[in-house]
């Protein structure tokens, strides 16, 4: 198991180290000077943009430049923003716990709704409830985060007035953002548990346990959906992640402060150091959330724990 860990750990190094060339490559590709967007293009002269350069260290060739960030990061710099000179870890710091919140609770709300109508949609297959659990898969994969967000809006803040449309002030505030990513990310889970029920109930395992004579309550609960979950848990692995990508959009939204609105502004402003700074902080808990996923299949499946002690 141990071995197993310490292998993760190491692929987890090289997505992470991938990550980080993709975005500066990116960032350093785009059209548009960062030095012009800090000083007054109108009053800057060539000799203050030339020695702005040189103090960023922007004259330098790409992968020195690349090479000496990504060195800094590893040691816990993340640099300083090249708009306001604010140090970014202390930045991202500051606003992650707002966006903890919302990843937090939308997880809680995909996962809750989404393993129980994919249950009971398996369970009562071509029902009314089944036809409720397929509905609710496709609104959530067809439509678009901000779209979501949109509609939610307009019937719980503006028709309704139950919650507040915009800003960051309580839990009030968070349940429609939560809401938005939650619904999206319940579509996809739905669609997995109620694929994999239907498959597992049709397991040779499954008519053994209907001809001991035990309820089918307890057939469904008690043995089928343990078995259903092992690829629910990887979708849920990963939709946790998408659910922190997805920040971005649904921040900007509701006019949330976190690190999602964080990098939305830094991109508009090419701010390379508190791009990359959030995408190195993000890709290690994505990560963390994947290995977690790993180590969990060994206590779900008896299968996979033999698997990894030989």
């Amino acid at each position: 198991m141990v071995q197993t860990i310490l292998t993760r750990l190491a692929t987890s190094l090289l997505v992470i180290f991938g990550a980080s060339v993709l975005v500066y490559c990116i960032m350093y590709l785009l059209p548009g000077d960062p030095v012009l967007l800090m000083l007054d293009p109108s009053s800057a002269t060539p000799e203050m943009i030339q020695n702005l350069r040189v103090q960023l260290g922007l004259d330098q060739p790409f992968y020195i430049q690349f090479a000496n960030y990504f060195g800094d990061m590893l040691r816990g710099d993340f640099g300083k923003s090249m708009i306001n000179s604010d140090p970014v870890l202390p930045k991202i710091l500051e606003h992650f716990p707002a966006t903890l919140a919302l990843t937090a609770l939308s997880s809680i709300i995909a996962i809750t709704i989404g393993i129980t109508l994919g249950v009971l949609s398996a369970i009562h297959r071509n029902g009314v409830i089944d036809f409720i659990a397929r509905l609710v898969g496709l609104f959530g994969i067809s439509m678009p985060t901000f779209w979501t967000g949109i509609l939610l809006i307009l019937l719980f803040s503006v028709q309704l007035g139950w919650f507040p449309a915009m800003g960051s002030d309580g839990f009030r505030s968070l349940v429609l953002p939560a809401a938005t990513l939650g619904l999206v990310g319940a579509g996809f889970i739905v669609r997995m548990v109620r694929n994999s029920m239907l498959e597992v109930v049709n397991e040779p395992f499954i008519v053994a346990l209907r001809a001991k004579g035990l309820s089918q309550r307890t057939i469904m609960y008690g043995h089928a959906l343990r078995n259903a979950l092992i690829p629910a848990v990887t979708v849920i692995g990963m939709l946790i992640g998408d659910l922190l990508a997805g920040t971005v959009v649904v921040e900007t939204v509701f006019s949330r402060q976190g690190i999602g609105r964080i990098i939305a502004d830094a991109l508009m402003a090419k701010d390379l150091p508190v791009v990359q700074g959030v995408v190195f902080f993000t890709a290690m808990i994505y990560v963390v959330l994947n290995l977690l996923v790993d180590i969990s299949y060994a206590y779900i499946d008896p299968r996979v724990r033999r698997a990894v002690r030989t």
